[in-house]
């Protein structure tokens, strides 16, 4: 098994910043290359794909929605992923989800094995 814990949201203006971590712990992540992402669900919305990143962390993927905003990252060494957004806007609030699978990264949810609990970030206008 795989456990995700999400961290770092919180209330911020638009236009101001925020890092989300995951730490990332189970046998089977320290035993398999796991591609890592984050989601989002805003109120009355479905999940839709933020960013994700693969096991070496040489290829990123983003929604268009936060290109040229935000950057995936991670730290193999210490089982975190992070996603550091700025230039927030309040269409930006949801629940954001970290996610991790064993194949490359995808957009689609359904293709996710793993999900934290989400963490809850609210951008103020």
């Amino acid at each position: 098994q795989v456990q995700l814990v999400e961290s770092g949201g919180g209330l911020v203006q638009a236009g101001g910043s925020l890092t989300l971590s995951c730490a990332v712990s189970g046998r089977a992540f320290s035993s398999s290359s796991m591609s890592m992402g984050w989601f989002r669900q805003a109120p009355g919305k479905e999940r839709e794909f933020v960013a994700a990143i693969d096991w070496v962390g040489s290829s990123t993927r983003y929604a268009d929605s936060v290109k040229g905003r935000s950057t995936i990252s991670r730290d193999n060494a210490k089982n975190t992923v992070y996603l550091q957004m700025n230039s927030l806007k309040p269409e930006d609030t949801a629940v954001y989800y970290c996610v991790a699978r064993r194949l490359i990264p995808s957009t689609v949810a359904t293709a996710w094995e793993y999900w934290g609990q989400g963490t809850q970030v609210t951008v103020s206008s």
